[in-house]
């Protein structure tokens, strides 16, 4: 369905000195520098996949999306959509995508919206038959019956969103881009959005890019990651391989009976470990210990702490998909050349 192949954007940016007259230099005589935001990026999306694309603000997140979309001409490399190149042929193109960014709308503010989906219909060239069942699914899936004939500006936030989704979805897209389509929403609505956006691609079969920096979001929808950083991919792969390959941070809390017994513990000193490889922190209350699984097993580390003091209650989990990402991001964690 996608295909990406050695994608590189570069552009070119002008470096001004200081002061007038590097003001007036840099407009006669300009320097300039070539600024690489996506580097030899190549992914592969099949039909009816949900693709987490994630990455630090100024990864190149949204530099790889306006290519796909055909916002974007790449430096070179390919990227082709269900037999399409974005960039070539937009009015055709189009017609086969869906989507919405977090943070604009393709809404008419002052419409309601039925009549905003009315104009959509005939920006699509949407078939009168077709439009009624289309917006009987949506309806369905986005509960949108409540507010579609109330105007767009008297939309809460997560009624915008979903109202957003419906407007991306209405000409039965086969490809859906959806740049953060929960940022600012609360727990109850982004669970909705998390739930239409999964019932979409049961029933539809919609491959679905999803960019965001909510990891929840990730961890709920998607079965696979593309992570780049500084331009570059850093990972693909499912989220299960991500956390059995990079996931031995691992975390053990315990109440201690006793809470100032909890001195006695000296698990650095007792396996060999450094700060890095195990660190413990106690609030008077609560003694958290994270330590690596790939240095020390769970069980050592539980018989020491249990022949050491009492404990009133004690939890081992295992590592968090944002930790694992984080350490990424920080070359804490080291990838597979």
């Amino acid at each position: 369905m996608i295909y990406v192949e050695n994608l590189r954007k570069e552009f070119k940016k002008t470096i001004k000195e200081p002061g007038l007259k590097g003001s007036v230099k840099s407009f006669f005589k300009p320097k300039n520098e070539i600024i690489t935001a996506v580097d030899d990026i190549s992914f592969h999306v099949p039909r009816g996949e949900i693709l987490g694309f994630i990455g630090p603000n100024g990864a190149g997140k949204s530099t790889v999306i306006k290519m796909l979309t055909g916002i974007l001409t790449p430096t070179s490399g390919r990227c082709e959509i269900n037999g399409q190149i974005p960039y070539k042929n937009r009015k055709n193109y189009v017609k086969e995508i869906g989507v919405v960014f977090g943070q604009r709308t393709q809404l008419w503010w002052d419409l309601a919206l039925r009549e905003t989906y009315t104009v959509l219909k005939e920006i699509y060239e949407v078939g009168d038959d077709d439009f009624k069942k289309r917006m009987a699914f949506l309806n369905e899936v986005l509960e949108l019956e409540d507010f579609i004939t109330s105007p767009v500006r008297t939309l809460s936030l997560g009624q915008r969103m979903r109202a957003d989704i419906a407007a991306s979805l209405l000409h039965s897209p086969k490809v859906l881009f959806l740049d953060e389509p929960t940022i600012g929403l609360d727990v109850v609505v982004k669970d909705n959005i998390r739930n239409a956006i999964h019932a979409i691609n049961e029933n539809e079969k919609t491959t679905v890019i999803l960019t965001t920096h909510d990891l929840q979001d990730v961890e709920n929808l998607c079965d696979r990651i593309v992570m780049i950083d500084k331009g570059k991919k850093l990972f693909d792969g499912g989220i299960s391989v991500l956390k059995e390959k990079y996931g031995q941070s691992r975390e053990m809390k315990f109440v201690p009976v006793d809470p100032k017994a909890a001195s006695k513990l000296s698990y650095n000193a007792e396996f060999g470990l450094s700060e890095d490889e195990l660190s413990l922190e106690n609030d008077g209350h609560e003694v958290k210990v994270r330590f690596n699984s790939g240095l020390i097993s769970a069980e050592r580390l539980l018989n020491y702490t249990l022949s050491t003091l009492h404990v009133k209650d004690i939890n081992l989990s295992d590592a968090d998909i944002e930790e694992i990402i984080k350490g990424i991001y920080r070359s804490e964690v080291k990838l597979d050349a």
